[in-house]
């Protein structure tokens, strides 16, 4: 999924932005539309901005097979499609695992 794209021709690499006062204007190079990048957090599945901040760790192998989380970084949980593990997020007050492991478990 790109991260940004045309909304009215969906081009998501002919895009070319701005920035003035903090703002980012986009022009689209296939149809010429110009808009303003939100950054309001969206649920990629339902489109509701009534999302969650949770943080993620970023593991990475520190010695041997030992991982250690590296960094945190922001994902936006949706209270409708990811009703479990956002319930997870709050119950334990820890990181989420990432989605991947930066090993073969199985090695």
């Amino acid at each position: 999924m790109p991260l940004v794209c045309c909304p009215h021709c969906e081009e998501d690499e002919n895009l070319e932005g701005n920035t003035v006062d903090g703002v980012i204007t986009i022009t689209c190079g296939e149809c010429g539309a110009r808009w303003d990048r939100d950054f309001t957090p969206k649920c990629p599945t339902c489109g509701s901005t009534e999302v969650r901040d949770a943080l993620q760790a970023i593991l990475d192998k520190s010695r041997g097979n030992q991982l250690s989380i590296q960094s945190l970084r922001v994902v936006w949980l949706c209270p409708d499609c990811d009703t479990d593990t956002l319930r997870s997020y709050l119950d334990s007050n820890v990181p989420l695992p990432p989605d991947e492991l930066p090993v073969n478990v199985n090695d």
